[in-house]
């Protein structure tokens, strides 16, 4: 998700955090990486990797000569996330068609391997439990297998609306929403008794309170629809499922929600464990522990959601309760409680999807990069990722992925330290070593987004450093571009967009030679871009 600072530029922008891979054996990076190359493509991008030298075209720079003598035979395909609204409100079409073709034209030219496109529970199965409408959705696929697009499909459970970015408002289907009100413990709860709608409390994921069903029975009879609606396009076309796990699409609690101005950054947000079904299980744990006087609340010297750790008792860095017997237990409940619902969405995911060759499973991990310098990592632990100077929460999460055989798909590549508050201690890079790390150790591969649209070349060269100029087993297994809009094809946006994704694809090949084919690009799409951005902005 992304966060409006009320400032520009792109050092501005970097602030803010967030939102092909085959079902297969975790310890097999590489195949998982190879598997989103159908052969085809793998071939042209051997062609590709050929030095070649025209005699009508300038020397090449010796430093660009040095540079691809490494050049690697293989890159990291680059995809783009297709905007919010994508398929309009009651799911029978898409809105803008002509912008729509003139787009993925343009991005296929470009070189792009794919779009990803949130399929909204809420528009989809809004007509009531077990009604499905995938018609607008039929109408895009269709589109992309004539483009010859890959397609990401993000099965997203959550609301979208009320965070900066979401451009428009998708509420979960008006009968869940229906049941949330009647019992408004089926949402997430802080412990000023705030209700968040965004997406359906984890502490009912095994009971039957949607109409008979579980939140979980709803979940996977939803990826059951989706499978059999678009059989004929699985693992040609749609070749990978990215399984939406909490608000955002993200395995995390809503700890930081934007909407009212209930949270602002570098804020460290707040617990969400306080509806009922979490805390009978918070009960549940804390006898089971032989402490049933730490089963009625969660901490309640956390601060608020606008805090900094040192504004608390409980967060900071000496003396505070983190670190204490206490909160090494809720934390440790904390975090299993999460990490027990991504397992449970996800079994129903392979159950769904795990026999379907050539469809690849993947998971999105929030990159919540501020604080993240003092001990405590206040905001991850309030999110539900129990990281700090002495447990590394990525770790558990990564190894959760590995038995589904889930790609770890995280976010903030593009975020450099230097250009974060220095005084939330922001460290990006280091957040995105740490979770590499974890997904390495786990056998899994790991794949990529920014964080907000950035257009520069200063976020392209750390992409590009972080996703693709590594050895083959460090190299991110895909990239996804944020986002599709009237300012990707702005000309000079697009011209460093094309060479952005040639870097990519060649995982080695200098920003000298790929702004050379990128003009060569530009020019031969202008009308179609100049086309694809005037209908975007109708």
């Amino acid at each position: 998700m992304a966060f409006n600072l009320a400032q520009s530029g792109a050092a501005a922008a970097s602030f803010a955090p967030s939102t092909a891979r085959r079902v297969a054996a975790p310890d097999s990076v590489t195949a998982q990486r190879n598997a989103y190359q159908m052969p085809s493509l793998r071939l042209q991008r051997r062609e590709a990797c050929k030095p070649s030298v025209a005699p009508s075209r300038p020397a090449m720079p010796m430093a660009c000569r040095a540079h691809g003598s490494k050049a690697r035979r293989s890159g990291v395909p680059v995809f783009v996330m297709m905007p919010l609204d994508t398929v309009n409100k009651c799911g029978s079409g898409l809105n803008r068609r002509k912008a729509m073709a003139a787009s993925l034209a343009a991005l296929k030219s470009a070189g792009v391997e794919g779009i990803m496109v949130d399929v909204w529970w809420g528009t989809v199965e809004s007509e009531g439990p077990g009604k499905y409408n995938f018609a607008g959705y039929m109408e895009l696929m269709k589109l992309a297998r004539k483009t010859g697009l890959k397609v990401q499909a993000v099965m997203s459970f959550h609301q979208c609306g009320g965070n900066v970015g979401d451009s428009v408002n998708v509420p979960l289907p008006r009968w869940v929403t229906e049941e949330m009100d009647k019992d408004q413990d089926l949402t997430y709860t802080d412990q000023w008794g705030r209700r968040n709608y965004e997406y359906v409390s984890l502490g009912c994921d095994a009971m039957p309170v949607l109409k008979g069903r579980t939140p979980v029975q709803c979940y996977t009879d939803f990826m059951r629809a989706f499978r059999d609606h678009f059989a004929d396009f699985l693992g040609n076309t749609i070749v990978e499922i990215q399984v939406g796990l909490g608000p955002a699409g993200e395995l995390r609690f809503p700890s930081y929600p934007e909407s009212n101005g209930t949270w602002r950054f570098p804020g460290i947000g707040a617990f969400q464990c306080y509806d009922r079904y979490m805390l009978s299980s918070l009960k549940a744990a804390a006898e089971a522990a032989g402490k049933p006087e730490w089963g009625f609340t969660g901490p309640t010297d956390a601060g608020g959601y606008l805090s900094w750790p040192e504004d608390t008792l409980f967060f900071r860095q000496d003396g505070g309760g983190w670190d204490s017997q206490y909160g090494q237990f809720f934390m440790s409940w904390y975090s299993q409680m999460l990490q027990d619902h991504g397992d449970r969405v996800l079994s129903g995911a392979t159950s769904v999807f795990g026999s379907t060759p050539d469809v690849h499973l993947s998971a999105k991990v929030a990159g919540i990069h501020w604080h993240y310098g003092t001990r405590s990592h206040a905001p991850e632990l309030t999110a539900g990722y129990y990281n700090t100077r002495h447990h590394d929460g990525y770790q558990h999460i990564a190894r959760m992925l590995a038995r589904h055989g889930a790609v770890l798909n995280f976010t903030c590549v593009e975020m450099r330290d230097h250009e974060q508050p220095q005084d939330a201690q922001c460290m990006p890079e280091g957040l995105v070593r740490q979770v590499a790390a974890a997904a390495r150790a786990a056998g899994i591969g790991l794949a990529g987004e920014n964080a907000l649209p950035r257009y520069d070349d200063t976020a392209h060269d750390q992409v590009v450093g972080t996703a693709a100029e590594r050895a083959e087993e460090d190299r991110m297994v895909a990239f996804t571009y944020l986002r599709m809009g009237p300012d990707l094809f702005q000309p000079d946006n697009w011209r460093r967009f094309a060479a952005f994704v040639k870097r990519m694809s060649k995982s080695g090949s200098c920003r000298e030679a790929a702004e050379r084919e990128a003009h060569g690009v530009a020019h031969a799409t202008g009308s179609l871009v100049h086309e694809a951005a005037t209908a975007l902005r109708c």
